[in-house]
């Protein structure tokens, strides 16, 4: 178990046990019971508790143009209020763009949806939520010096403007919102870049590494970047130029270099928890719809949802993250041996399992 010096972290996962009975696991699973007894269910559904506290979702749309979700989705929304997280994650795909044609009242129609659906119920129960922009979203795609999906940015743009100000974020900078903005969260640094699309502007990856160097960054005891695409492919057809970002690792060694402790991604829709390097990469499952195998790997897919619980060092003792996900259907955990020691993109490094 590698450790860390001063405040930093050793980095291994723990993939605990719930208790659910069958009966619940399917009263749960067919939508037969209410919120509150759903996020009663909750409570037996935990890993141990860390100091901070994150939840972690992505890729929460459906189909092209859909105002819907699956129940996976809403039933996570019902059980997240009762592991009483100091912060929700989102790893982008929140809604169903990305389409030619799509005119800006349904844009608007399906950002009203995620809102009443999703981030209401979640801020009511006083979550505060960060949230990164994903393809489906925001795509940063661009040609003949334009972006491509214009009116999805100009669209998630204004509605995320709108929310700032009630998300329970403490900012840094939020010059650059929502596409990229950094918070101080109790001791959690959090920065987050615009990764909705195979390339992060070198602009703003100067203005990460300025962030990621800044003292209210290093003094933090957890540093963590987010955003939609990841460094290296772990989903099966997912492994193509376009479906990673461009220059990882140069990506990767920055965040290293600035002593970032995981980078957080979705779009592969593949729940892996690995890490290269000095960097952990946590891979977030689909939980909406389009699951994905692993690479290397013929494991049915399954939607996710996941813990991330940091514990800091006491007395002589290192700290340590441990990330915790469910099988958002059965509610059952996935557990260690459930995923592959390794994976091999066809680009990249071998990412190693944390385990």
């Amino acid at each position: 178990m590698d450790q860390w010096p001063g405040p930093q972290f050793n980095r291994r996962s723990f993939l605990g046990l719930a208790g659910l009975s069958m009966g619940a696991m399917g009263a749960v699973a067919a939508g037969q019971i209410p919120a509150r007894a759903a996020t009663g269910d909750a409570s037996r559904l935990q890993a141990p508790r860390g100091d901070l506290r994150l939840v972690a979702i992505s890729d929460l749309n459906s189909s092209y143009g859909s105002t819907s979700y699956l129940s996976e989705v809403l039933r996570a929304v019902q059980l997240i209020p009762a592991w009483k997280p100091d912060l929700v994650l989102c790893g982008g795909d929140m809604v169903a763009g990305q389409k030619q044609g799509l005119s800006q009242v349904h844009l608007s129609a399906m950002w009203a949806s995620f809102d009443r659906q999703l981030l209401s119920p979640l801020r009511r129960a006083g979550l505060p939520v960060a949230i990164t922009m994903g393809n489906h979203d925001a795509s940063a795609a661009r040609s003949g010096g334009r972006y491509v999906f214009e009116l999805d940015r100009q669209e998630a743009g204004r509605y995320w403007r709108g929310q700032r100000d009630s998300l329970g974020l403490e900012f840094v900078d939020a010059s650059r919102f929502p596409f990229a903005y950094s918070v101080r969260q109790h001791d959690l640094f959090l920065l987050v870049w615009d990764a909705s699309s195979a390339t992060v502007p070198a602009d703003q990856v100067a203005w990460a590494e300025r962030q990621l160097s800044s003292p209210a960054a290093q003094s933090a005891r957890l540093r963590l970047v987010l955003g939609h695409l990841p460094l290296y492919a772990v989903g099966q057809g997912r492994d193509t130029p376009g479906n990673v970002l461009q220059q990882s690792d140069a990506l990767r060694q920055l965040l290293e270099r600035t002593g970032a402790h995981a980078y957080i991604s979705g779009h592969h829709h593949a729940y892996f928890p690995g890490r290269v390097g000095q960097l952990d990469l946590l891979h977030l499952g689909a939980l909406g719809s389009g699951p994905r195998r692993r690479l290397q790997d013929n494991t049915p897919p399954v939607q996710t949802l996941t813990l991330i619980d940091a514990f800091w060092p006491s007395g002589d003792g290192a700290g340590r993250t441990v990330y915790t996900s469910f099988n958002m259907t059965t509610l059952q955990p996935i557990r260690s041996q459930q995923l592959p020691a390794q994976i091999r993109p066809s680009r990249g490094p071998v990412l190693g399992r944390i385990s």
